[in-house]
């Protein structure tokens, strides 16, 4: 990439290319963003935020632009500020705030089009509000709160469209509860917890409809995970599967055509030090195990993980042993 760049985020736009924008980079909060063709394998510097920004989130909406929402410029900040990208004409718009700053946040994109923004932290204020963004009238709305506030937590759409959002952190240490938002009420219910809490993990949807969590950090004790657990939403109960070979936090999980899911680097801790990984494991729903798969170039951690047309997977960025990186590696499943 032209930046180096960790905490950032990445879209797949509409024709295929991968918008990859903000992050950090020593202490430079970044508002540049840049492109991937990946029918050249080139970069494309393209125009910059109007407010620099890591730990926001980049979401598609159904019209083809991009929404960057929250993050921070600072380590004791956050944003409610709200930025609109059109890649028809390469601009960035400030757009209409939210009714809450935050960061370490959860957006998805719900079943009716809107966009639904959970959580976070703002300064040391760990938030349960959240909010619906409405791209046809360009609006914020609050709606039902999260029964835990929590920050750094998954936020999966289930083939129902309900919502699942699974463990993250708050005053009370890393969590293990989880909740179900129901878009058509816009209440929150609790149900059954993780068997491990966990933080900087992560959550797939598999195709047979059940979630996959991955790894992360537990308890605050600088404790590493490489266990896996399943959510069923049949009987919204969590279950065991087979353990990664290598524990992980701060990763990616990218779920491929094919069905398998590709967790790719990370980091873990070796005597309360940070050792960023290089390592690549591919879980089999099918048969519940993991497979190694080629190791990275270069170790990484808090990068992005895109899934191209293709069905290839760009790996950009994230935090290595030394700083903030500007390398990108692909990976084929072929």
């Amino acid at each position: 990439m032209f930046y180096s760049r960790s905490w950032h985020a990445a879209v797949t736009l509409f024709n295929g290319s991968i918008l990859v924008c903000g992050g950090i980079a020593n202490t430079d909060y970044r508002a540049s963003t840049e492109l991937y063709d990946p029918v050249n394998r080139r970069w494309q510097s393209t125009r910059a935020m109007v407010h620099g920004r890591a730990q926001h989130t980049l979401s598609i909406l159904p019209n083809g632009q991009i929404l960057a929402v929250g993050g921070r410029a600072d380590v004791n900040s956050g944003y409610k500020k709200v930025q609109l990208y059109n890649p028809l004409t390469d601009t960035w718009m400030v757009t209409r705030s939210m009714q809450n700053a935050r960061s370490e946040h959860a957006a998805s994109l719900l079943n009716n089009g809107q966009l639904f923004v959970t959580g976070g932290i703002y300064r040391n204020d760990y938030l349960n509000s959240t909010e619906l963004y409405n791209s046809i009238s360009n609006s914020w709305e609050t709606t039902g709160q999260l029964n835990y506030a929590r920050a750094s937590f998954t936020s999966s759409v289930l083939k129902d469209g309900n919502v699942l959002i699974t463990g993250g952190r708050n005053n009370d240490g890393v969590l293990k509860s989880t909740e179900l938002y129901d878009p058509s009420t816009g209440q929150w219910s609790i149900i059954d917890d993780l068997e491990f809490a966990r933080v900087d993990h992560t959550a797939t949807v598999l195709e047979n409809g059940k979630v996959l969590v991955v790894g992360g950090s537990s308890n605050g004790t600088f404790i590493s995970l490489k266990s896996a657990e399943l959510y069923d939403p049949l009987t919204k109960r969590w279950f065991g599967t087979s353990n990664m070979s290598h524990p992980r936090c701060g990763h990616t999980a990218s779920l491929l055509p094919n069905g398998k899911v590709l967790v790719t680097g990370g980091y873990l801790f070796v005597f309360s030090q940070i050792q960023v990984v290089n390592t690549v494991e591919l879980y089999n729903p099918r048969t519940e195990t993991w497979d190694f798969v080629e190791s990275f170039s270069v170790p990484r951690a808090h990068h992005t993980a895109s899934v191209l047309l293709d069905g290839r997977v760009l790996i950009a960025g994230g935090l290595g042993q030394g700083g903030s990186l500007n390398s990108a590696e692909l990976y084929s499943p072929y």
